[in-house]
This record gives C-alpha cells, sequence and structure tokens, in this order.
C-alpha cells in the first residue's frame, strides 16, 4: 500500500516540441467519447471481495487514485447481497485485507497510517459490524498482514517480519531512554544467490515472514500481546487454521537455499499455542493456498507440479487428506487447463488485491475453482468422484476473484470484460449472474468503448492461434489502418476477455490492436504452453506473424504501417522481430531482455536456468548468444522506442534497454530509450498512476510519429528535459508533445 512521491521520467535524446494538437475524431456514439490515457485516473478497481457468513453482504477494498495523481488510496466498502448502493465502512486511505469473523459481528483488516509523511507498516483492526470506530488490535514495529480469524472468534492469526529486536528496540525508544545502540548499518552483506525480488526490493536476512497470534482482548480497544508461533530463517505463506482450532496450517519452502532447487513448497502444521511445527504434506511442486472441509478430515489447493523441469507448469487442483503424510490427488487431471484465473490485463486492482481460494460444496463432495480455457476464467464444479469439472458459470469474460460462505451456497464473482474494468456478482443457482456493483458506470457509459473481435488463424505449421483485433470506434473495412502488434509477457501467460485500457485507447487513436496468444501460451493445455521449451523465442514469433498477415489478407490493414510492442516477454519477442524482419514501421520494446547471459547473472530469480536453457551461459554459450535478441543487432532498422522501469529487479535495465540503446547508438540506428524512475517490473499494471499514463502516452507518441506521419519532435537528438506534465480535469486526451503541455 505504499504511495512514493515520483519524479518524471526521463527521456534520453529529446527536444522540446511545438504543439501537436489531439487528433480530431471520427463519428463516434450519440453522446460518447473516446477513451484516453488520463482516464485511468478516473477509475475504480474492486479487490479482495469477503462474502459474510450469512451470505447477506459483502466487504471489498475499493482502489482508486488519489487527489495527486502520484499513488492509490484503498478503502473497505459494503454492499449488500440483495441489491442496493454499495457504503463506505473505512476512511482510508490505505486499508485492505478485510475478514469477517465468524459470527458475522466484526471484521478485522489491514491499516496504514502515515507517520511524518510516510505510511507506516500495516498493522491489523478490528471493526464492529453493528457500529463504532475501528481499533488498533496490532502494533508491532514491522506491522501485520493476511489475518486470519480462529473458528472460535476469539484469536487471529496473521505474518509478520517483526523480531525479538525490533521490539526491544521500539520500547526502548517509547520509553525515552537513550539511544546508546549500535548504529542500523545500512550495508547489505549478500549471501544468498537469490537476493532481491522485483518490486519487493532487496532481501533482508534479519527479518522473516513468520506465523503470529493475537487474543482478542476482554473489551474492544484494551491492548493484547501478540505472540509469534514459527520461527527460523525463511518465509511462511498466509495462515489457515484448522476446523478444530487447535493448529494452524501454512505453506513454506523450508530450504536455505531455493535458488539450487525448482520451485517446490510443502504444507505445514503448528500448534495454535505454540510448538513444533510438523510437515503436514508435500509433494514435487508447488502448493497455493488451501481450504479445510468443515470437519477438517481433508483439503484443497491449487498446485502444480515442477517435475521433469518445464518452462510451463499448468496449475491443477489437488485434494488431500488432512494428515501427516498423507499424498495429494489430481482433480481432473485429463483436463488440461489452468486451474486458477490466469488471464493478465492492464486494469486488475493495482493496491488491495489477494489470492482467491477454491471452497467446498455443503456436500463435501465437490470443490468450485476458476479454470482459465482460451482466453475466459470462469467458475466450476469438480466433482470428486468422477473427476468432471461443470460450468458454475460461463461467458466471455474473467472471473478474477471469487468469494463464498462456509457451507458454499452463496457465492460472489469479481468480473472483468473487455468493456468493463471489474464489478461483483452474485452467483445465481442457475449460473446467472445478479450484478451487485458499478463502481464505474459513470465513466465508462460516457465513453466510445469497442468489443474485441475474437479470430482464429492459422500458422506456418498448421497450429491453430487465437487472438483479438481491437478496432477503432468509427471503423471502416473499406479503409486501410494502421496495425499495433501488442505481444503479451510471460511468455507463460494469456490475453482474454478483460478490460485492458492500453488496447482501447490506441483504437480511440486511430489503430487497429492485434493482441494473440501464441504458442508458449496459457489456457490452452500444457503442451501448447511448453512447446517453446529451449526454443524461446523462435517459432512463436512465426505465430505473431502469422496473425499479421490474417489482417493484411482481411483488407483494413496498411502493410506499411505495422508496428509492434510488448513487454517482458513481449519485449523479447519485439526484439526478436526487429532483429529478423524489416516489416515494421515502429517498434516499442519494454522492460525485455536483449542478452540472455546478462540477465541470468543479473535477474532476481533463476526459474528459467534449467527450463529455458540446459545450463549456465558459460556452459552452452552458442545456445544463449543464438536466442539473444542483441546476436542480430545489426539487423535492426526499425525505429524503436525502449521503456525501462529503473527498479526493474525482473528484466534489469542492463539486459535488455541499455544493450540496445547503447548497440544501436554505435550504428547511428533511430533509438529512444524513456525511463522511469522508482519503477518495477510492474510498471504498466501496478507503477504510479502518472507514470502508467505517460507510459502509454510515449508508446502512442512513438507509433503517432511514425505510423501517421505526425510532426512530433520529442524524440529528436538533444539535451533537453522531458516536458511537463500537464493535468486534464476535462478527458481530452492530452499528452506529452500535445498542444496544452507547458515545456520547460
Amino acid at each position: 500500500m505504499e504511495e512514493r512521491m515520483r519524479r518524471l521520467p526521463t527521456v534520453f535524446l529529446v527536444l522540446p516540441c511545438l504543439a501537436l494538437l489531439a487528433p480530431a475524431p471520427g463519428p463516434l456514439a450519440a453522446g460518447k467519447r473516446p477513451i484516453t490515457e488520463q482516464d485511468l485516473f478516473r477509475f475504480v478497481w474492486i479487490a479482495d471481495p469477503q462474502i459474510s457468513p450469512d451470505g447477506s453482504r459483502v466487504a471489498f477494498v475499493r482502489a482508486h487514485v488519489n487527489d495527486k495523481k502520484e499513488g492509490y488510496e484503498t478503502e473497505i466498502w459494503m454492499v449488500s447481497t440483495r441489491g442496493g448502493s454499495p457504503l463506505r465502512w473505512t476512511s482510508g486511505p490505505r486499508d485492505g485485507g478485510p475478514r469477517w469473523s465468524p459470527d458475522g459481528g466484526r471484521l478485522v483488516f489491514m491499516r496504514s497510517n502515515d507517520k511524518d509523511g510516510q505510511p507506516e507498516p500495516p498493522q491489523l483492526y478490528i471493526l464492529p459490524v453493528a457500529g463504532g470506530e475501528a481499533w488498533p488490535l496490532t502494533s508491532l514495529p514491522k506491522g501485520a498482514a493476511a489475518p486470519a480469524w480462529s473458528p472460535d472468534g476469539k484469536s487471529v492469526a496473521f505474518l509478520s517480519t517483526t523480531t525479538d529486536e525490533d521490539i526491544a528496540r521500539a520500547a526502548k525508544k517509547k520509553d525515552g531512554a537513550p539511544d546508546d545502540a549500535e548504529r542500523d548499518s545500512d550495508v547489505r552483506i549478500v549471501t544468498l544467490a537469490r537476493y532481491r525480488e522485483d518490486n519487493e526490493g532487496y532481501a533482508d536476512p534479519r527479518h522473516h515472514a513468520h506465523i503470529w497470534t493475537v487474543a482478542l482482548p476482554a473489551a474492544d480497544g484494551e491492548k493484547s500481546a501478540p505472540k509469534r508461533i514459527t520461527s527460523g530463517p525463511y518465509d511462511e505463506g498466509p495462515p489457515t487454521w484448522f476446523p478444530d482450532g487447535k493448529q494452524i496450517g501454512f505453506t513454506a519452502d523450508r530450504s536455505l537455499e531455493p535458488y539450487y532447487q525448482l520451485p517446490t513448497s510443502a504444507l505445514y502444521a503448528v500448534p495454535a499455542a505454540g510448538g513444533e511445527v510438523a510437515r503436514l504434506l508435500s509433494m514435487e511442486g508447488v502448493i497455493g493456498s488451501f481450504r479445510f472441509t468443515p470437519g477438517g478430515g481433508q483439503l484443497t489447493f491449487v498446485g502444480a507440479v515442477t517435475r521433469p523441469p518445464r518452462s510451463y507448469d499448468q496449475p491443477q487442483l489437488f485434494v488431500s487428506d488432512a494428515a501427516p503424510g498423507s499424498r495429494p490427488r489430481a482433480v481432473a487431471a485429463d483436463l488440461d487447463r489452468d486451474v486458477g484465473s490466469g488471464i493478465i490485463g492492464d486494469q486488475h486492482a493495482p493496491r488491495g488485491g489477494a489470492e482467491s481460494t477454491p471452497f467446498w460444496t455443503a456436500d463435501g463432495h465437490s470443490v468450485i475453482a476458476a479454470v482459465s480455457d482460451q482466453g475466459t476464467a470462469n467458475l466450476r464444479r469438480f466433482d470428486l468422484k468422477t473427476g468432471r469439472a461443470q460450468p458454475v458459470n460461463a461467458g466471455n469474460q474473467e472471473v478474477s476473484a471469487w468469494t463464498a460462505t462456509p457451507d458454499g451456497s452463496r457465492i460472489v464473482v469479481l468480473v472483468s470484460t473487455p468493456i468493463n474494468i471489474g464489478d461483483l456478482y452474485l452467483v445465481g443457482s442457475d449460473g446467472k449472474l445478479a450484478r451487485l456493483t458499478a463502481v464505474n458506470q459513470d465513466l465508462l457509459s460516457g465513453l466510445d468503448l469497442g468489443e474485441p473481435e475474437e479470430i482464429r488463424y492459422t500458422s506456418f505449421d498448421g497450429r491453430k492461434i487465437e487472438a483479438w483485433v481491437q478496432k477503432p470506434p468509427d471503423f471502416d473495412p473499406r479503409k486501410k489502418y494502421p496495425l499495433v502488434l501488442d505481444i503479451h509477457g510471460g511468455p507463460h501467460a494469456a490475453y482474454g476477455y478483460n478490460f485492458f485500457h492500453e488496447f482501447q485507447t490506441m483504437a480511440a487513436r486511430g489503430y487497429v490492436v492485434l493482441y494473440p496468444n501464441p504458442r508458449g501460451s496459457t489456457t490452452y493445455g500444457q503442451e501448447f504452453g511448453n512447446v517453446i521449451q529451449y526454443r524461446y523465442p523462435g517459432d512463436d514469433a512465426k505465430d505473431l506473424l502469422a496473425g499479421v498477415d490474417e489482417l493484411v489478407q482481411r483488407g483494413y490493414v496498411d502493410e506499411h504501417r505495422l508496428g509492434v510492442t510488448g513487454g517482458s516477454g513481449g519485449g523479447v519477442l519485439t526484439n526478436w522481430l526487429i532483429g529478423h524482419t524489416s516489416r515494421f514501421a515502429a517498434a516499442v520494446s519494454q522492460r525485455s531482455i536483449a542478452d540472455w547471459s546478462a540477465w541470468w547473472y543479473t535477474a532476481d530469480f533463476t526459474l528459467f536456468q534449467p527450463t529455458w536453457f540446459h545450463g549456465a551461459p558459460w556452459e552452452q554459450a552458442d545456445d544463449f548468444r543464438a536466442r539473444s535478441p542483441l546476436s542480430y543487432v545489426t539487423e535492426i532498422k526499425t525505429p524503436l522506442m525502449l521503456i525501462e522501469g529503473e527498479s526493474d529487479y525482473r528484466t534489469p535495465p542492463a539486459t535488455g534497454g541499455e544493450e540496445l540503446f547503447r548497440a544501436l547508438k554505435y550504428l547511428h540506428r533511430p533509438v529512444v530509450m524513456v525511463r522511469f524512475p522508482g519503477e518495477s517490473h510492474e510498471l504498466s499494471r501496478s507503477g504510479g498512476p502518472w507514470h502508467r499514463v505517460e507510459r502509454l502516452q510515449h508508446i502512442i507518441n512513438w507509433f503517432d510519429i511514425h505510423l501517421q506521419g505526425k510532426e512530433l519532435h520529442l524524440y529528436d537528438v538533444g539535451t533537453a528535459e522531458s516536458p511537463q506534465r500537464s493535468a486534464d480535469p476535462a478527458g481530452s486526451g492530452n499528452r506529452p508533445g500535445s498542444g496544452s503541455l507547458e515545456l520547460p
């Protein structure tokens, strides 16, 4: 929930430009206007819905951009499942993680307060549902997270990285004792191979996430001392109480150096009063969040088998007896689709999100979980006896989160579509959805949004590829339009039927946007996803070009005005394509990799070392070189923009954009680099609001110049600073280089 003031992104080699007014729009739907980049400031996001035990209402996190447009605010809201307007229940500005007490009388939630203008670590608060002010349950130096009520409602388990030393230091400071302790050094001593994490920062070997419990005091607002019940040099996952309240379960990878093995975790149990930790079950893979049957005899979870090494491990639904030594079994092992919600987008909640867990039906004979299938994500009921997975609801949409009453009789889902960012719906017994919220209705109803067209085409080897085409609101099939091929990252991820601000905005600016799921994408089965192992990039790039050919053949795309962009794995493929073809008139590569060897040495994790390459760079030098886009830099003639987050540890700038930029400048090729201070690999999804807007503005600027012939001089060689930001309260779509922007 941390909010930080950000500096302007630095545009390398730019000059201030003369004004360019936004283009005059074509015929639009009556009373509606085109969507703009700055509409992001007006978006509202829903996250972490939690239905009350009696099913009468839903608590959820509502996120939005703050008044300064430099960060996000979150509050807890409530809506009745019988209908009516949602009501705000907490004041924010950084509240999240609501969880109902078993009797439905209280909510525990996380709140981060300000101190000296900076957010403090979040603490747990209790909110009486019948009325009254929220009061703090914890005050730990490093905060508290992931709260879970005990079955009797008398205690809360949670995670904290607080140590005994932290508590002693805080007590000493509170008592006003002189600070005679040694200086807390900021020097990092690194001994672990995986020593930093994107969007998290550098690992602190002195602080690990452990399970704590705290009893509710006799009277609201009184103090109660929390107790840590696990320890050790490893992090634990969120706590889940056993139904009898005697033990608490959690997942963890308790190896000291996870770097040396494929992803692995096990499920552990610890007495609620503290004591010895026991391993409950494990498998050759990863165990996700889990849920017990009401009687506690079984549990269910979504996991993935990671042996043998594969670049893509399809998540499956598992059930197991809740006894030590039990072996989980896959339910519907022949389903061959991703269990869970796996559709990527740029408008999932930037703050306040949480993972949804599969849940049991009242009779205990079935488990309900989401299944991602060919660009959709909906709930299915898994019959434990037959292994069949029957639809609970259906539709061209993404169910990204869900919540159910303890008996599974009432279900609420968070649904996104290509023309709706996300709202809550009650699932009827017939699978039909009854809408509970409309948080963006006023904004979206005034925008001229378009439904994308789903297409399927045949690639070079006969493989069928699914893609979507976002067209301009005033699309005329008799005209020729510039095309932007937008490639998803991962590469094991999938586009689908959810709201994508980037695609809608590009289309509103006159572009046809093609966004395919090439081989290697998820939601099409294990073989389709893993077929690119040890061959990435390669045939997936041919799938992308086949999609471009398909649209050119349809007659409404100008083959001389083709653009390509993508982030992360999509940036890799962007770099690869422009090094192997001259078809594209412009390219924007975002948070990419150009040199696999450099990436291998510097990235925050090494999952791909055994699954993407057969050895280390010095062992497989030819393979690393052959699959690195940098090896083909002399073939790159396409005007290229490189977008980098300066705090990206997943694809560090030095492994992608910086290398390509320097090489192309040496070759006197058209290239510009746009750098975003303080931003991680998550820039496009949860970066600072202004940075997210500016990123999209720069992408469209680049394509406007090279595909539409606009006279923008922002990226001419020079030494000037970036233009100033400009507020856009009227939604006019002004962006860097437009007439209303002030220049330095």
